[in-house]
């Protein structure tokens, strides 16, 4: 007979790990990370309630230690546009600025950028410099606008997230 560790360690560990490096995940976000699993991970998330492991503030789990933070906005975005992606993903973590995620899917490296509005010059730099193995952009925007002040190499496309975590996607033609 398995133990409930057995069981739910893999997936728990997972959660943790996904809490305490994006820092706050909305209950979506977490079922969209671990697809097909719905009803073990909201056991899950009651059980790591319950032992004090996360808590919940608003719609946010996070780690208790890091509760009182202020929630990044455009991280939370990103974590949306990667639930998109989980079906191929092989790998995903917080990246380096102006990334906020990088992850493997399909054998290919993405980071997720978020051009905040205003920082598209900023953007344009960072991201000029050609890298010996590119990554492929996914660039995250507030406004379409934006899109025509971003010129970046290896982009494969833009998008927006709205408050609801929908996300649409642009591409340049």
């Amino acid at each position: 007979m398995k133990t409930r560790e057995q069981i739910y360690g893999q997936e728990a560990a997972g959660i943790l790990r996904d809490v305490s490096m994006y820092r706050a995940l909305t209950e979506m976000q977490l079922l969209k990370l671990y697809p097909h699993k719905e009803s073990k991970i909201r056991n899950l998330l009651s059980y790591l309630q319950k032992q004090g492991r996360i808590v919940q503030r608003g719609e946010y789990y996070r780690i208790p230690a890091e509760v009182e933070e202020s929630i990044d906005h455009g991280l939370s975005k990103a974590v949306w546009v990667l639930t998109d992606f989980m079906e191929q993903v092989e790998y995903h973590s917080v990246s380096d600025y102006p990334a906020k995620i990088i992850f493997f899917a399909d054998g290919e490296v993405y980071e997720i950028i978020y051009a905040e509005p205003g920082k598209e010059q900023l953007i344009n730099q960072m991201l000029s410099t050609v890298k010996e193995v590119p990554p492929k952009y996914i660039v995250l925007i507030e406004q379409p606008e934006q899109i025509a002040e971003i010129h970046t190499p290896n982009t494969s496309g833009y998008c927006t997230v709205s408050s609801g975590g929908d996300v649409q996607y642009y591409q340049i033609e």
